[in-house]
């Protein structure tokens, strides 16, 4: 039983770093990273792991800093001042508006590539909206149990789907290499490491154990490199780069990596098994985004979470972006980078970066505390990288 209390909160600590962390990025990597091929991939993404590991173990230390239950508002408010709590609320309300117009693009087209084809993107877009916003309007119960049977297909769908189509694997797919297009690929990537604001809540969970809460954040972020790793290999062994159906075509339509398997995988069993797993993987996180993202909304505008105010946060939330993928279907690669790029660089990266400099270096907070070694120097390269991100996502949204 000791041996069950030691390391049960590091257990559950660490699914919900991974769980938070995997999910609609997966299905953008591989057609993100294709132009650059699959050992510059592994290569970014082995950066971009230990830059949000680093980030987010600054929030952890910020963490310990604040009083129980602060949330991220409250420690850019503390750390920063009025200006650093506007700047956290902008680039939430940018980040989420981005992920769900993302989710909910990504979403239709997955309902779409289950039917076969059957359902046109835009029916399925609409089907995928009603059939889960009334789930995430009637709270975080509901959530919880439909995310139960989700993960276990994640999990389910993924083991079945990577032991049976490595057979279907070419090496010579897999030894294309362009070190300087795989960089564009970053913002996708930045998304699909982003699980910080999940970090306060996470802290309280743990009872404040910062070598708990540590471990589960190096153990939880690392499942997801391993994972992507694997899902790269399969996918960019699997479809090749060029012609028709292949990565590039996926990529300019706004598909997801799911997609083009069908061209090359002659096996409608396994080939389902792998639109499931998208299915999976998708809802899971648009289910976390979405009530994550009405909870930020009731608490911050001092909101009821029932009648009328409820309605019309969810209302706002779910309509907004539908009317936009319906207007333009192919978003989802599109607003993943623009998430990425922009939101998850400033909020996720360069936020906690400005945070512990100033309770380190003008507030005077403690440095026993320290979570991250190096001091100004790692902090100052930490900023030069988010920098370096944001210059290739201005390239490409002004050409």
């Amino acid at each position: 039983m000791h041996v069950v209390r030691t390391f049960g909160h590091v257990v559950g600590g660490t699914l919900l770093v991974t769980g938070t962390s995997i999910g609609v990025g997966m299905l953008a990597l591989p057609l993100a990273t294709a132009s650059g091929g699959f050992i510059p991939a592994v290569f970014v993404h082995l950066i971009c792991w230990a830059f949000m590991l680093s980030t987010g173990l600054l929030i952890l230390e910020a963490c310990i800093w604040m009083p129980r239950g602060a949330n991220l508002i409250t420690l850019s408010s503390r750390l920063l001042g009025k200006w650093g709590k506007t700047y956290c609320w902008i680039l939430y309300l940018f980040l989420f508006s981005c992920l769900m117009v993302a989710h909910i693009a990504g979403g239709g087209g997955v309902v779409s590539d289950l039917s076969s084809g059957t359902l046109p993107h835009w029916l399925g877009t609409v089907i995928y909206v009603l059939v889960f916003s009334p789930v995430v309007y009637f709270g975080a119960l509901w959530v919880d149990r439909l995310n139960l049977i989700l993960i276990a297909g994640v999990a389910i769908t993924y083991l079945v789907f990577a032991s049976s189509s490595a057979s279907y694997v070419v090496p010579s797919y897999l030894t294309h290499m362009n070190w300087e297009k795989i960089w564009w690929a970053l913002p996708v990537i930045f998304t699909a490491f982003g699980y910080q604001i999940l970090i306060p809540t996470l802290f309280n969970y743990m009872n404040r154990n910062v070598p708990k809460v540590r471990l589960a954040l190096i153990l939880g972020t690392t499942i997801p490199l391993l994972m992507y790793i694997i899902w790269e290999f399969l996918i960019l062994g699997i479809v090749p780069l060029e012609g028709n159906g292949g990565l590039l075509e996926a990529l300019k339509k706004g598909q997801n990596a799911v997609t083009p398997l069908g061209n090359y995988i002659h096996n409608p069993t396994l080939l389902e098994v792998g639109r499931l797993f998208a299915f999976f993987a998708m809802t899971t996180s648009f289910l976390g985004i979405s009530i994550a993202f009405i909870d930020f909304l009731l608490d911050g505008l001092k909101l009821s979470r029932k009648g009328a105010p409820k309605i019309t946060v969810c209302a706002l939330i779910f309509l907004i972006p539908l009317a936009l993928t319906l207007t333009d279907p192919h978003l989802f690669i599109a607003a993943l980078g623009v998430a990425g790029g922009i939101g998850v660089a400033l909020l996720l990266g360069a936020l906690p970066v400005m945070m512990v400099w100033a309770g380190r270096y003008r507030q005077g907070y403690s440095l026993t505390h320290q979570q991250l070694p190096g001091g100004k120097v790692t902090l100052s390269l930490l900023l030069i990288f988010v920098l370096f991100e944001l210059t290739i996502s201005a390239l490409q949204v002004f050409p």
